[in-house]
């Protein structure tokens, strides 16, 4: 299932460059910035239960392609808020994913899926209604064997660094074992502050209620409120993260005055403001996030653009992370400029931007980006983590912000058997555009290998203070 020239050029002296290139990347460590896979399958080192439970039930890559075509969410075995009945038999959900899987054709999640099953298990045959139970046995089997649980796994990923993403309420229990177990693996987490900076979140005046309750401080106040996640941003810190990241709707920041950004929190903190104050608060809050990195030294991730549970029956049925998040139109120019006005040019601080618009990367990231020096370029994210997307991140980004303000590949997954092969489709693709500029004596051979090897590994390593 996996050909070896796989997402190289069909130009035959092309091709031999991008084989060449590959060559000196392929073995490379994977450094994994940024993601949300669960801490405690590093901490627990348990088995992984059932094949469905692996590759169906946490990945929204894969059950968003299935609802998409009248598969229940239910059959496939996602929980309910409710606790109401969902498919308990994994061999059936396995089932139900197999004779579906044609549905997977020329997406990135059969790439993901195909590098897996061949990698892991020795699968050479796509999986249907005919094999569904066979390949359940073979991969259930394997689940069992010490080769197969998450440490395990980690080390045969070749897997240096991986980051984990959590809230500021979350007491990082199972990032706490592991710092104790004495594994010298290394897996640290980033602060995801949105449950308690966004007004529009569920259950967000009970989050900052919880956030004074573990901090001590008065997030009644905008002072205390303030004291309570630079607290929370140094036990994050003390284990292990090196980053933030930030989920809003929209790029838009602000530098409000101390008494319009008290009068504005005491608003929000009432349960009382309006879409307008929700987004002119979190505007006001990445400023907040920028002075305190400023202190503190965690890099800023931005992931903004996403109209988040879009589906409102699936969001009150299954909560968040269902796959019915949809990318929108995003502003960078207008919306970062307060933020850039007061801490653009500073050379302590570091913002990694992501984007779900693509029309933006030429317009604004990219001369963004090559110009203030705090800015740098997310790789090509969730919808475009594709070969093509990322053919088109390189195309549209490289001329004006070159290779350096980019940070290399992360592949934000849930789905933890997925990594190696998304970091491969990255190198891969990576090759293939770096040997198009070979091809073209745009670049020497030698510092195509170069680059090749930043973007691969140490671009990661270095944007992420890893």
């Amino acid at each position: 299932m996996l050909h070896p020239d796989r997402l190289f050029p069909t130009d035959a002296g092309t091709r031999a460059i991008a084989r060449r290139l590959y060559e000196q990347v392929k073995d490379l460590p994977i450094v994994s910035p940024h993601g949300h896979t669960d801490p405690a399958w590093y901490a627990d080192d348990a088995p992984f239960s059932d094949p469905a439970t692996l590759f169906v039930v946490p990945d929204h890559y894969v059950f968003r392609m299935l609802y998409s075509q009248g598969v229940a969410l239910e059959s496939l075995g996602i929980p309910r808020q409710d606790g109401g009945p969902v498919e308990r038999d994994p061999r059936k959900v396995w089932r139900l994913f197999c004779a579906n899987f044609h549905l997977f054709r020329g997406t990135p999640t059969r790439t993901w899926l195909t590098h897996a099953f061949s990698t892991l298990f020795g699968i050479d045959e796509i999986p249907s209604a005919g094999n569904a139970d066979k390949l359940y046995d073979v991969v259930d089997a394997a689940l069992k064997t010490p080769a197969c649980r998450p440490r395990a796994l980690y080390r045969r990923f070749n897997i240096e660094v991986i980051a984990t993403t959590e809230s500021p309420l979350d007491p990082l229990d199972h990032h706490r074992r592991l710092q104790a177990s004495g594994w010298d693996g290394r897996v640290v987490t980033a602060f995801r502050p949105d449950p308690v900076v966004d007004p529009e979140f569920e259950g967000f005046r009970e989050g900052l209620d919880r956030l004074g309750e573990i901090t001590g401080e008065d997030t009644g106040s905008w002072k205390g409120y303030l004291a309570a996640l630079r607290d929370r941003r140094a036990y994050f810190k003390q284990l292990g993260a090196t980053s933030t990241d930030h989920g809003h709707p929209t790029a838009a920041t602000a530098d409000l005055g101390k008494k319009d950004a008290e009068k504005l929190f005491a608003t929000v903190r009432k349960g009382k403001a309006d879409a307008a104050e929700a987004e002119l608060f979190r505007a006001q809050m990445l400023t907040e996030m920028a002075r305190m990195s400023l202190d503190d030294g965690l890099v800023i991730q931005i992931h903004p653009g996403s109209f988040r549970n879009h589906n409102a029956a699936l969001f009150g049925a299954f909560g968040r992370n269902m796959g019915a998040d949809i990318p929108m139109r995003t502003d960078y120019v207008r919306a970062l400029k307060p933020l850039l006005d007061r801490h653009g040019n500073e050379r302590d601080l570091s913002v990694i931007l992501f984007t779900l618009d693509e029309s933006s990367y030429a317009r604004e990231l990219a001369p963004l980006a090559g110009h203030y020096p705090i800015l740098k370029l997310g790789p090509a994210w969730w919808f475009h983590d594709s070969p093509e997307g990322m053919l088109r991140f390189r195309e549209m980004t490289t001329e004006t912000a070159g290779f350096y303000n980019t940070v290399g590949f992360n592949d934000d997954t849930r789905a933890f058997p997925s990594i190696p092969a998304r970091h491969d489709v990255a190198r891969r693709v990576d090759c293939h555009y770096l040997a198009k500029l070979v091809g073209e004596h745009r670049l020497a051979e030698d510092e195509a290998a170069e680059v090749a090897r930043d973007l691969a590994y140490f671009l990661a390593k270095k944007a992420y203070k890893l």
